[in-house]
């Protein structure tokens, strides 16, 4: 499922150098992948094409010195995908910031969601 404004919080997006950047959706096809086990069931999951799916690996396998995600040809029997080391240790280091941040703004949420107009009335 896309994230867009769905759920409370930040989202965080951590630039790396200028065009490098990981943020909600490349940690979610890559925690999909590990959890799926393809490319593909990752993408669905996040509601985006096959394609889309691809092209965020791709991207993200050239972002780093190493891979971080190796997939494997030949469909449902033998096909599959998995995280690198590497793409493990940069999508848990990007989780360990996302809980950091959520934790450093947790007050000024709090205050800020207390400002909040009550919207259900009036639609």
């Amino acid at each position: 499922m896309k994230a867009g404004n769905k759920t409370v919080g930040a989202r965080l997006r951590i630039v790396l150098k200028p065009g490098v950047a990981i943020g909600p959706g490349k940690a979610d096809i890559l925690a999909g992948i590990q959890e799926t086990g393809s490319i593909a069931a990752a993408g669905r999951r996040m509601g985006m094409s096959y394609k889309r799916a691809w092209l965020l690996v791709e991207v993200l396998n050239t972002y780093f010195s190493e891979p971080m995600v190796i997939a494997r040809r030949g469909g449902n029997a033998r096909g599959g995908a998995a995280l690198t080391p590497m793409g493990e240790k940069v999508l848990a280091g990007y989780r360990r910031m996302e809980a950091l941040t959520e934790k450093a703004i947790a007050k000024e949420l709090d205050e800020l969601s207390k400002s909040l107009a009550d919207i259900s009335d009036q639609q």
